[in-house]
């Protein structure tokens, strides 16, 4: 590491996004930021319906313009790129079906496509410039992720915090800032990082809110950079910056790592089941079990997940969940999903997350903290459980790369019929239009200028 990137690392990470080219990015990397721009549309499309998410539409119909170049993709309105980016952002994180980063612990896409797309469509980019903003966004937020750490996540709700920097940077790509510009933008980004993890204890509303806000203000700081608006040059890591203030083991130098030969987009996972990542390794581990051995859900006594702390920190909360949104966030309601359904899909979810059978269920599951798993956390979410069946056994269940991993990742064939089973669901698009929308994404890089996605 050179000195200046030593002692001032969020320079570099600047300096990098703003000027990261099409041209630098290896075809791997565009092919994989197609595949998470599908996936996240399928998320927006299937939170249409939404209660939080219909509350901030209206909100933004009274505060922004009735028309304007940026597109709604709930409700097929559009408006001025600020509130467009407000609304897709808060649609994106709904169904808990959107990406996320297992060393940052950060759900990128939410963050960075929104505001991305909302921008492009205004100023008429193309296709291959709003690729190269989305992969800005994804390497910058993952690294701020990063840098924060694991005790961040234990209060902060890393989408919020690093998504403001994350936002910043894949708008201010699209706008062509300077290096210093960015740098400003990051600066007034990363002061206006917010988001806690107390709205879990209550079924609160603020997860959708934390979304909307990192995209929209990270989107104004990039607006605000180009006009000559000025930020703090070491928001992050400066003596009175996110690191000191939000994190006690933050690591500069995650910052910076490997620019531009470590893509760290292409570490991105999808989710599998429609639950907070957390539960995913056990569900799997889970699922193992009950195939292997024929288990019937009545056959279960008890099961034991083996899980790093992160798990406990968040998922400790919930124990009898009172929305379907908090039963994501239960590792005994979504494991109890499995046993009785052998899936946790929306539907599943819907209908029956306080099912007598699937209340049953959880009321057999604990967690426990395994020091196996919690070494390995946040790099790999290794998924242990531990089955003790009616009959006196007890079965151990184990996964290394739970199902959307990178090492297990879904196919260009799972990701589109993942995407129309979303836009089905919320009703979001027709059969044909999400198919249509399908070719678009994978035909974005030759698109001379991005328009309207739908209607």
């Amino acid at each position: 590491m050179t000195p200046i990137a030593a002692h001032h690392p969020s320079k570099p990470l600047a300096t990098f996004a703003a000027e990261l080219k099409f041209a630098d990015i290896p075809a791997a990397v565009l092919r994989r930021t197609e595949d998470l721009m599908l996936d996240w549309l399928g998320s927006v499309l299937a939170a249409r319906m939404a209660r939080p998410v219909r509350s901030i539409e209206r909100f933004a119909q009274m505060m922004g313009p009735a028309e304007g170049p940026s597109e709604m993709l709930t409700s097929r309105r559009t408006t001025s790129p600020l509130f467009a980016a407000l609304v897709n952002a808060a649609a994106s994180h709904y169904v808990e079906q959107d990406d996320v980063h297992n060393g940052s612990v950060f759900h990128p896409a939410a963050v960075v496509i929104a505001p991305a797309l909302a921008v492009a469509q205004s100023i008429g980019a193309s296709g291959a410039q709003l690729l190269t903003a989305v992969v800005a966004g994804y390497e910058v937020g993952i690294r701020v992720g990063e840098f924060l750490g694991r005790s961040h996540y234990k209060t902060f709700h890393t989408t919020a915090t690093a998504g403001t920097l994350a936002a910043a940077a894949a708008v201010g790509r699209l706008l062509e800032l300077t290096p210093q510009q960015m740098l400003h933008a990051f600066g007034s980004a990363g002061t206006q990082s917010a988001g806690v993890w107390e709205f879990l204890r209550d079924a609160a509303d603020s997860k959708q809110l934390h979304c909307a806000h990192a995209a929209a203000s990270g989107l104004m700081s990039a607006y605000l950079a180009q006009d000559g608006f000025t930020g703090a040059a070491k928001v992050l890591e400066g003596a009175q910056g996110l690191g000191v203030g939000m994190s006690s083991d933050a690591d500069p130098a995650r910052l910076t790592d490997r620019l531009g030969t470590r893509w760290a987009l292409a570490e991105t996972s999808f989710k599998y089941h429609a639950s907070c990542r957390h539960t995913h390794p056990a569900a799997d581990a889970l699922q193992q079990v009950m195939a292997e051995h024929r288990l019937a859900h009545g056959d279960v006594a008890r099961v034991t997940t083996h899980v790093h702390q992160g798990a406990i920190d968040v998922l400790g909360r919930v124990t009898v969940p009172a929305t379907v949104h908090q039963g994501k966030f239960s590792m005994g309601t979504v494991l109890g999903l499995i046993a009785v359904h052998g899936r946790a899909g929306l539907g599943e979810f819907d209908r029956d997350f306080l099912a007598p059978e699937v209340a049953a269920f959880r009321d057999k599951v604990a967690m426990e903290l395994d020091a196996e798993v919690d070494t390995a956390y946040p790099a790999r979410w290794i998924g242990k459980v531990s089955v003790q069946t009616r009959d006196g056994r007890t079965l151990q269940g184990r996964v290394d790369e739970p199902k959307g991993d990178p090492g297990n990742s879904l196919s260009r064939a799972e990701i589109e019929d993942k995407m129309q089973r979303l836009a089905h669901y919320g009703e979001g698009a027709t059969a044909d239009e999400a198919k249509a929308l399908c070719q678009r994404i994978w035909q974005l890089a030759a698109a001379p200028r991005v328009g309207r996605w739908l209607g």
